[in-house]
């Protein structure tokens, strides 16, 4: 379609986020919020592809079956390893023989453990540490980008969804966190800056081959067992709106940016923060 048919093209709003007969891969889909994007994107009639590591396949085949049963439509489960190109090609051509294409790319997964090693003063931070969370938090963005960027190339479509974060945007307030043990890691805000700029830079340099790419930034996502009682209320504290996020917070932009409701948006940072970092 030409440019000027499309300034004129009008669409329902259920056409506009339907996503029937789409194909979406999704990284790191075994996590805490993975599941939620699958099943938004499920519901909307894409097929997803559960991509996780090796160690959480059982969890992986689990959130395929659900879909399954729940929707109709037709997910799959595959092994793909964010530090190794060589797995991530395996994996999109297990896709393409499944599929025959790749319509979404989201990449949602994201390595940012709570360790002695990553909670340690940046003085002394591990530079082990640092390598392996920038390893899967931006490496494996880059590396997934350029292996489905090519796929989107040569069907000549395409949609591509990062996950930043507010620490992507924002220094960390070390106030909110005093001794609780979750302070966020210098390598996490690194990578998530990185992440946020690497999809304005794809964006641009995409720009006239029809593949839309953007970020969504997400605030702090509740975590029942991890966040404690005073790192609740000081993060709660700094929201406009007095809470943290919910996996289902996520679920409306998720899939704004991955479908035609937002064919005019590219190069975008959607951040959903509840008012974090506008004040």
């Amino acid at each position: 379609m030409i440019p000027h048919e499309r300034m004129i093209q009008k669409k329902t709003n259920a056409q506009l986020f339907d996503l029937s007969g789409r194909v979406a891969v999704i990284t790191g889909a075994a996590g805490q919020l993975g599941p939620e994007y699958a099943d938004c994107l499920s519901e909307a009639g894409a097929d997803v592809v559960i991509s996780d590591i090796a160690a959480s396949k059982n969890r992986s085949e689990e959130i395929t079956s659900d879909i399954k049963k729940k929707y109709g439509t037709n997910p799959k489960s595959i092994t793909m390893d964010l530090f190794e190109k060589e797995s991530i090609e395996q994996a999109a051509k297990e896709i393409l023989d499944s599929y025959g294409k790749v319509d979404i790319l989201i990449n949602n997964a994201a390595y940012n453990p709570i360790t002695k090693e990553t909670q340690a003063a940046f003085e002394n931070y591990n530079l082990d540490a640092w390598k392996k969370i920038l390893d899967v938090d931006l490496t494996g963005v880059f590396l997934t980008c350029q292996v489905f960027g090519k796929i989107m190339l040569e069907q000549q479509y395409g949609v591509i969804t990062n996950i930043g974060s507010v620490y992507g945007m924002v220094g960390a307030d070390q106030r909110i966190y005093g001794e609780s043990g979750l302070n966020s890691a210098a390598a996490y805000a690194a990578a998530k800056g990185g992440v946020i700029n690497l999809t304005r830079y794809l964006a641009a340099y995409w720009q006239g081959k029809n593949i839309r790419v953007n970020s969504i930034s997400p605030g702090g996502v509740y975590n029942p067992g991890v966040q404690n009682e005073e790192f609740l209320n000081n993060y709660m504290y700094k929201t406009m709106l007095g809470r943290m996020a919910a996996p289902s917070d996520l679920r409306g932009a998720m899939l704004f940016l991955c479908s035609d409701a937002s064919d005019f948006v590219t190069g975008s940072n959607l951040v959903v923060d509840a008012g974090w970092t506008s004040w």
